[in-house]
């Protein structure tokens, strides 16, 4: 009853972004607090070791290899399960947004032909704005998780942190309809990122068999209805969301394996490559299918962005210096808009916190402002006359229609205004314009300098408000931009096409900002279709990746640390092995156990005053097998909150204290219902039953890990990484009577460097004299 009090104290939008949200002791235990899309909700660690007990360990030694083979059977069956609709409801959205934008396009363009320039702006301003409020309201009122691009809450999630409701039917439902309201609506947003978020939604609810409330029950089912399976699943859905994004399935793995996961296998491996490969089979099935014009005005062209499989790619020796620019400044860049990126986050959860209307009005205000800005500054571009082109230019010039690269706006005919070409189109047509090859005249310095501008302010200002949103599409348009500007100072000096520096700087934008570099390389290799590219891109991104590194963390790490979200990096600070584990401990609240067969008032006592999700289990007056005949206390493992919910729940009390047979424990119990994560309900107990006693030995996870109370804290962080553990247990150096079998136990909050910082401020010191020499 605490938890649901406080929940309705906490007021969800008072919580700033400038300073972690969560609340810091001079201990090291807490309860965190962290923002999961645009909700503020209590967080724990999730379960990924596998809990060893007696219930475990017979279906182990029972399961039978026909039972084993149908479980990899549904493993891969799930697979292609999550592969497919994601590549279903990737191909929708696609559709919706292409119609409902090229529509509204259409109108618009009409408008401007009859030259009725106030009533086009009005139509094109208000059909944003109605878009926009329907993606807003939805992510405001009904699921808040679904607002941002939830590739940070993800790869938390992969680390090993629960992040609620991040992974429901109503968040999956909004994040479609929302992501086709925002980028419909012309704002400066990608689907990539949500299309990501779909993909994991769509594994999270195949996994445990529906929305909470509607679960299928099935009884293979629910074998993966556990926080390992659904960490499995998850990351193909991440993949199979990058891959529907950008139809790129080696990318799409690649880069769950480099940005979003943290634990990683073979078999894994393989699974995520076959989900990737169903997303591209149903993506190329529906263009085939568009290629007859059945999908309105959803080209043959609506999911490549960029083909230059026919372009002749030359360089020589001296190109180097110009690829070399590109990631230097790609990088600088990068770093530079993750720094005021921060700044800007920081400004909207300010207005994000006094309520709900103000999330709607600030969505409206940049909305109205990017409408504004779309349709009013292709008037500045001086109109460019068509005979000036290429002759090898087969696109039609001008055109009048929703897309091309040439479109006539307000110029007379036989002109066309280049600057409408990128502003006045949908953002996968801006990319395909800005990208296009064999058109070095096309466009004007002013005019790419005033997108470059322009996108770099749409970029920072549009990220963050309540609507879907990625960050792949906005870092292109920006790179692109700079990319095509330096291609053309470089035109006499070089032989690579204008349209490949574009790639190039788009390349070096999203290095510099996200700091991928092998997921992006091959991204952009499929993307481009053209191995022949493969040397430039490598050095561009090697380059801008290492400068970026030189300023400030990726865009996504800054995000999770501004969320307050505890994720454990890779790498543990030098300073840490300056610190053992039992200094920790020392500092921490004292262990609480519980006895091998333990009074029933006892454990609701525990349960009700602490919030541990986990209690040593003890059994004491124990001969060891070996050594000295003497009673000690033997650590017989480690039992979770949940299981203990789980025995209070089913009643299965005890009137002596004794130790129950393995058929007992079978009858009441199975090995899958304890593997569940089930939310808390309140239990009745009577006074009676309070007396009676529950043998805890079946329940208990007789293979915990330990480590011993010497071990530095980098060792240690290193190891509950790796493993994906929930809880180390921290065991006495020496053996002796009267000390404990354990000594405390260790969380994921225990090892962030920011918490230990906070009771061992000293260490700061020493973290600056490190980085100075």
């Amino acid at each position: 009853m605490e938890v649901v009090e406080r929940e309705e104290e906490i007021d969800p939008e008072s919580n700033q972004l400038n300073q972690p949200l969560l609340k810091r002791n001079r201990t090291l235990s807490s309860n965190p607090l962290a923002l999961v899309g645009e909700k503020v909700s209590y967080i724990e660690s999730l379960d990924y070791e596998i809990n060893e007990n007696d219930l475990f360990k017979h279906n182990w030694r029972t399961r039978s290899r026909v039972e084993v083979l149908q479980y990899i059977f549904l493993k891969w069956t799930l697979a292609f399960l999550v592969g497919f609709l994601t590549g279903i409801i990737a191909t929708l959205i696609n559709l919706a947004v292409e119609n409902i934008a090229g529509y509204k396009l259409l109108a618009v363009l009409k408008y401007i032909h009859r030259e009725r320039y106030l009533t086009g702006f009005l139509y094109f301003t208000g059909i944003n704005c109605v878009l926009t409020l329907v993606a807003a309201v939805l992510c405001v009122c009904f699921a808040p998780t679904a607002a941002g691009p939830g590739i940070p809450e993800i790869k938390a999630y992969l680390n090993g942190v629960d992040t609620p409701n991040m992974y429901g039917a109503t968040t999956l439902i909004v994040k479609i309809i929302g992501s086709i309201g925002a980028v419909s609506a012309g704002l400066d947003l990608g689907k990539e990122g949500p299309l990501v978020h779909i993909g994991s939604c769509i594994a999270s609810l195949l996994g445990q068999g529906g929305p909470d409330n509607h679960r299928i029950k099935w009884r293979w089912l629910r074998y993966f209805n556990n926080d390992r399976d659904r960490r499995d699943l998850i990351t193909c859905g991440a993949s199979s969301g990058v891959c529907a994004a950008f139809r790129a399935p080696v990318g799409g793995v690649l880069f769950a394996l480099e940005e979003v996961a943290t634990w990683w296998r073979s078999a894994l491996l393989w699974r995520t490559f076959f989900s990737t490969a169903v997303v591209v089979v149903v993506l190329r099935a529906f263009i085939e299918i568009c290629n007859s014009g059945k999908c309105g005005l959803f080209g043959a062209g609506g999911l490549i962005m960029f083909d230059v499989s026919n372009v002749t790619v030359r360089y020589h020796v001296m190109d180097i210096i110009p690829v070399v620019v590109i990631g230097i400044i790609g990088g600088v860049l990068g770093s530079l808009y993750n720094h005021l990126l921060h700044k800007v986050l920081r400004l909207y959860n300010l207005i994000n916190q006094k309520g709900k209307i103000h999330k709607l009005l600030l969505s409206l205000a940049v909305v109205l402002f990017t409408s504004a800005c779309q349709y009013g500054l292709p008037f500045l571009a001086k109109c460019t006359p068509c005979d000036s082109l290429l002759p090898e230019s087969k696109s039609a010039c001008p055109t009048n229609g929703r897309s091309g690269n040439f479109k006539q706006f307000n110029c007379p005919p036989g002109y066309y205004n280049d600057l409408a070409t990128l502003l006045l189109t949908t953002i996968d047509d801006s990319v395909r314009n800005i990208f296009s090859t064999n058109t070095p005249h096309e466009y004007q310095p002013s005019s790419l300098l005033i997108f470059f501008a322009l996108y770099c302010i749409l970029g920072l200002f549009t990220f963050g408000i309540a609507v879907p949103s990625g960050l792949f599409l906005p870092i292109i348009l920006m790179g692109s931009a700079y990319g095509r500007l330096l291609g053309m100072f470089m035109g006499p000096h070089t032989n690579i096409d204008q349209g490949l520096f574009a790639v190039l700087g788009a390349a070096s934008l999203m290095a510099g900002s996200m700091r991928m570099t092998v997921s992006l390389c091959v991204i952009f290799l499929e993307l481009t279709s053209n191995l022949l590219l493969l040397p430039i891109t490598m050095i561009v991104l090697l380059i801008a990746k290492t400068v970026g590194d030189c300023f400030n963390p990726s865009i996504y790490e800054i995000i999770l640390h501004l969320k307050g979200l505890p994720f454990m990096d890779a790498n543990p600070e030098p300073w840490m092995r300056n610190l053992t584990v039992g200094e920790l401990v020392d500092v921490k609240p004292a262990v609480v156990s519980l006895h091998g067969v333990e009074k029933v008032a006892n454990i609701v006592n525990v349960l009700k005053n602490t919030t541990h999700n986990g209690f040593p289990v003890m059994d004491d007056g124990v001969v060891p097998p070996v050594g000295q005949a003497n009673e000690a206390t033997e650590l017989h493992g480690l039992i979770l909150r949940a299981h203990l919910i789980q025995a209070l729940k089913k009643k299965w009390f005890l009137k002596e204290r004794r130790r129950t047979e393995e058929w007992e424990v079978r009858e009441k119990f199975t090995w899958v219902e304890l593997a569940e994560r089930e939310a808390f309900e309140e239990v009745a107990i009577t006074s009676e039953e309070m007396e009676m006693f529950v043998d805890l030995h079946p329940l208990t996870n007789t293979t915990p890990f330990t480590v011993l109370e010497s071990i530095s804290v980098a060792k240690a962080m290193v190891l509950f990484r790796q493993v994906g553990l929930r809880h180390l247990l921290v065991v006495p150096k020496y053996q002796a009577s009267g000390v404990s079998p354990v000594i405390g136990i260790l969380t994921r909050q225990d090892l962030l460097a920011h918490n230990i910082l906070t009771v061992f401020p000293h260490l700061a010191k020493s973290k600056g004299r490190e980085k100075r020499n």
